[in-house]
């Protein structure tokens, strides 16, 4: 004859057993969700006549405070940027991030804050939307998104002394 209590117990084992591989399969990252696959990995086209870049270039010139609102805050320390394998991950506005864009991390500046960062080795300047959080690493005060980290020669050295400087005034990106 057939043992059920055994019987039980092999199902009940095999259940378990399935539920905790349902459950271990629906784990994400602390920080990010998987990767997408909408945002194409492939370098965006850097063409200098194009009307975007030469906006990027005005807003980023020194005296691009009328378009982006009173000066809030000046700061300086070292930045970092983040690419490929963050490209198409959620940031923590909840918008897919895009290593293309003019992005960047910053620990507690708000969603959509326009920020100008300057290269202090090299007077380059390039102007940020705050919409993801970081930099994690001590000592570092924003991390640039790929394409604002080109702006400012950030490539080759991958970590630099930058100064920011936070506008109250939102952009007509946001």
């Amino acid at each position: 004859m057939v043992d059920t209590r055994r019987i039980t117990f092999a199902f009940h084992t095999l259940l378990a057993f399935f539920l905790l591989i349902q459950l271990t399969g629906c784990q994400t990252s602390a920080n990010y969700t998987t990767i997408q696959t909408g945002i194409s990995a492939i370098p965006a086209p850097c063409d200098l006549n194009n009307p975007l870049q030469i906006q990027r270039d005005s807003l980023a010139a020194p005296d691009a405070e009328k378009e982006l609102g009173k000066l809030f805050m000046v700061t300086e320390g070292k930045a970092s940027y983040y690419a490929d394998r963050f490209h198409g991950r959620l940031t923590a506005n909840g918008e897919r991030f895009n290593m293309h864009e003019l992005t960047a991390a910053h620990k507690s500046l708000p969603f959509n804050s326009m920020v100008r960062v300057t290269n202090l080795s090299n007077g380059k300047k390039v102007l940020v939307r705050i919409n993801d959080r970081g930099p994690y690493i001590e000592g570092r005060i924003i991390d640039l998104s790929l394409e604002a980290a080109k702006e400012i020669d950030l490539l080759q050295k991958g970590v630099t002394n930058v100064r920011i400087e936070v506008y109250e005034g939102n952009s007509k990106t946001s």
